[in-house]
């Protein structure tokens, strides 16, 4: 984890990995402004805070396409 000024970032993987969801799906939430993410060089980071409350958000969220995929 990179650390830049007090905030924690976190690769794709590690947001996906965290999240549950698919690194495409990461991917897409960075493109809709949804969660904070920088690219360091060549790699995008995803601001961890921002994901988690991202996450939070979701969870309270009604509208069940937001979470995760159920494992079944």
């Amino acid at each position: 984890m990179l650390m830049s000024s007090n905030e924690t970032w976190i690769s794709v993987g590690q947001a996906a990995k965290l999240s549950g969801y698919h690194p495409e799906r990461i991917r897409e939430l960075i493109r809709e402004g949804k969660i904070d993410a920088k690219k360091f060089s060549i790699v995008w980071q995803v601001n961890h805070e921002s994901l988690v409350k991202y996450l939070a958000d979701a969870q309270k969220s009604t509208d069940k396409r937001h979470g995760p995929k159920a494992n079944k």
